[in-house]
C-alpha cells in the first residue's frame, strides 16, 4: 500500500506532469493572434524566461482594470499586436491613454 502511495507522489511531482505554454516566439503573428482570440484569454511565453497573461478583449479582465495593446515578439515579426494584457489603471491612465 505504501508503495503505490509513494509511486503516485513520485509520478505526480514529475516533470512530465508539468504543462509547457505556448510561446510566441515559436510563432508567426498570424498564429498567435488567432490562438489568443480562440481561448480568450492564456499565459502565453514572449521569450526566454518572460511570459504574461493575454487577452481577446476587457471582457476577460476584471471589473476594475483596463485593457492595454500588447506588441510581442514573435518568429516573424519583432512587435506583433497578439492582443491586450490587463491591468489596474492609475490617476495618469486615465486621459491620454494608448488603449
Amino acid at each position: 500500500m505504501m508503495t503505490r502511495i509513494v509511486a503516485a507522489l513520485v509520478l505526480a511531482a514529475s516533470p512530465a506532469a508539468a504543462q509547457t505554454r505556448p510561446s510566441s516566439t515559436a510563432m508567426t503573428c498570424q498564429q498567435t493572434i488567432r490562438l489568443v482570440q480562440a481561448r480568450g484569454a492564456l499565459v502565453l511565453g514572449t521569450g526566454g524566461m518572460t511570459y504574461d497573461r493575454f487577452v481577446r478583449d476587457r471582457s476577460f479582465c476584471e471589473p476594475t482594470e483596463i485593457a492595454k495593446r500588447a506588441f510581442r515578439p514573435t518568429r516573424d515579426n519583432p512587435n506583433c499586436l497578439i492582443g491586450y494584457t490587463c491591468y489596474e489603471p492609475g490617476a495618469g491612465d486615465w486621459f491620454g491613454a494608448d488603449y
